[in-house]
């Protein structure tokens, strides 16, 4: 029987769409409720856990590197789009399955080593995914169909969450790998395999031109990028609101799964409680979505914001007063066992925290693009959902640290306050003249310039004292890792815009640039022999030091470049606005 071809009719393509997000939402569901429960069953520390969720997200975080080699290294004999799925899906069910034979806790880092390479493959399936929609999609159908994209990834998180920790209880946890893999697997046979493409119109290049075209397009990213967050006020202050929390997170994360096991909840209890609240949140994403285009997005954004941090605040008050502290060491005779007033309020606060977080989702979303300007909208929002996902893995990260620091109640009166700061933005998160620049790119490059210069150079007196911020290290790299990511982009854009400075300036920008993008392999430089490793440490001195010194040569350049692409922009834009 042949299997039809889903892209063919619009109610196939809304079918489509909506289980290819399933495979998207299955790992991010295995990993951070499936994995983060039997981790802390086994008595695996809240930091500990916290590092492994924050790492799992990282890939997502850097999705946008991945988008130029789909464009152009593709078979035209797979499809594009397709084959990339394809390859991906099944790259993630063979990463998946690798992992069957380790043994937990014991394996952990070579555990976490392999999802992060399998998560990688799951990240750059979105980007083929969300591109093979954009060529497949008619306008009128993209409304629905990114909502149960959306649903689907929701779905799937579900699948890899609740699924895994139902069939445990049946089959053994190890077992449920085949069946996490399986359920990927069956997208691809089923739906994936089955697809058809239209043919291209114009064939792609051939041979070793194909990598200049990748090049290429990472340098116009790199320039499109810079010149529109930097064109309007409101773009600019996204990057901050992207980078910092929207609302409170930790009941979204780790937290919630390991206070679930230390509070008695059994695997199928957690799988309910995970289930409930995914198909909380997919439900009031539609809604929030709804009322924000009612009532006014940014208004409304801040109420959800909000209200994400009540529950946190009225769990933290619950933790506090039954004096539920400390993380409980798991598995040894003569456990506390939690109240059914303390457990009740588990559930209640992770329900509520659901209707909240689904409110916000779409909404947030929204925001992005009214900041967004429209000719470069693919780039610039990809750039910003990539760091809402940096703001995810470090919020797992430094939650897991300040757990077995400061215990359960300050971490969430702490995650509750952050989670708020953003709100202090959403005033100049406005869009201006249909995102038209409005003359402060100058001011805005030199000032990112000496941020991103001075915080290259903080990496120095960070290297030369390793233990001085002892647990919090994880953190700092974090941020440092980001810090090396924004400050190559900028010097890569810098090259490109900059026609007045001196030539060896720009030259030596584009190298430092990829040498700074290199430095997320410093985590490995541990591993190396005595010589390479003096060389290693060398250059992750050196490198952060020549970035930092460059930057701020280029903070004292006049940018007039980007002033003079404004005034052009600008009567483009009155002439597109005219009658």
């Amino acid at each position: 029987m042949r299997l039809p071809n889903l892209l063919a009719t619009p109610r196939g393509r809304l079918t489509a769409f909506f289980f290819l997000y399933v495979t998207e939402g299955i790992p991010l569901g295995f990993a951070a409720t499936a994995v983060a429960t039997q981790l802390r069953r086994q008595d695996v520390g809240p930091a500990a856990i916290g590092a492994f969720v924050g790492s799992f997200y990282l890939p997502w975080a850097f999705k946008w590197a991945f988008g130029p080699f789909i464009d152009v290294f593709a078979s035209e004999r797979l499809g594009r789009r397709r084959g990339w799925i394809i390859v991906t899906q099944v790259a993630m069910a063979l990463t998946l399955l690798s992992t069957a034979t380790l043994t937990l806790p014991e394996q952990l880092a070579l555990f976490t080593a392999v999802l992060l390479v399998h998560n990688t493959f799951g990240a750059m399936q979105d980007v083929a995914i969300d591109a093979l929609a954009v060529n497949t999609l008619g306008e009128h159908e993209r409304g629905l169909a990114n909502g149960l994209m959306f649903a689907g990834a929701s779905i799937g998180q579900a699948i890899g969450g609740s699924g895994v920790l139902f069939l445990s209880g049946v089959t053994g946890f190890q077992s449920t790998f085949f069946f996490v893999a399986g359920s990927i697997l069956a997208v691809t046979l089923f739906v994936a395999l089955p697809m058809r493409e239209a043919p291209p119109a114009q064939p792609r290049a051939q041979g070793p031109s194909r990598w200049r075209m990748a090049g290429a397009q990472m340098r116009g990213f790199a320039l499109e990028s810079f010149r529109s967050f930097l064109g309007t006020r409101g773009a600019f202050v996204g990057l901050a609101f992207a980078l910092l929390p929207s609302g409170a997170m930790c009941l979204g994360l780790a937290l919630q799964s390991n206070l679930a096991v230390e509070l008695g909840l059994d695997d199928d209890r957690v799988a309910l409680l995970n289930l409930w609240s995914s198909v909380l949140s997919a439900g009031f994403m539609v809604l929030g979505g709804y009322l924000s285009d009612r009532y006014g997005r940014r208004r409304t954004l801040a109420v959800y914001i909000a209200a994400m941090s009540l529950p946190v605040v009225y769990l933290m008050s619950v933790l506090q007063q039954y004096g539920w502290v400390m993380p409980v060491p798991q598995g040894v005779a003569g456990a506390r066992v939690a109240p059914a007033a303390l457990v009740l309020a588990l559930w209640v606060a992770t329900l509520a925290y659901a209707v909240a977080q689904g409110l916000m989702y779409g909404t947030r979303s929204a925001v992005f693009m009214d900041v967004t300007n429209p000719a470069v909208a693919a780039t610039q929002f990809t750039a910003y959902m990539a760091l809402l996902n940096l703001g995810i893995a470090y919020s797992a990260t430094w939650q897991g640290i300040a757990i077995e620091a400061l215990g359960y109640p300050k971490t969430m009166l702490i995650d509750a306050v952050f989670g708020l700061v953003c709100l202090l933005l959403l005033p100049w998160m406005r869009a201006v003249r249909r995102n038209a620049p409005d003359g402060g790119a100058p001011q805005r490059a030199r000032l990112s310039a000496v941020v991103l210069g001075l915080a290259c150079i903080a990496w120095l007196p960070y290297r030369l004292q390793p233990g001085a911020l002892g647990a919090a290290a994880p953190i700092v790299e974090t941020v440092f890792t980001v810090v090396f990511v924004a400050s190559a982009l900028f010097l890569l854009a810098g090259a490109a815009v900059l026609t007045r400075v001196p030539r060896v300036w720009t030259r030596a920008g584009a190298w430092i640039a990829v040498l700074l993008l290199l430095m997320y392999a410093r985590r490995w430089s541990g591993a190396l022999s005595a010589g390479l490793a003096g060389a290693a440490d060398f250059l992750v001195l050196a490198v952060p030091l020549a970035a930092g010194l460059l930057l701020l040569a280029l903070a004292a350049q006049g940018w007039r470049e980007l002033a003079a692409a404004a005034a052009r922009s600008a009567p483009a834009e009155a002439g597109a606005a005219t009658p």
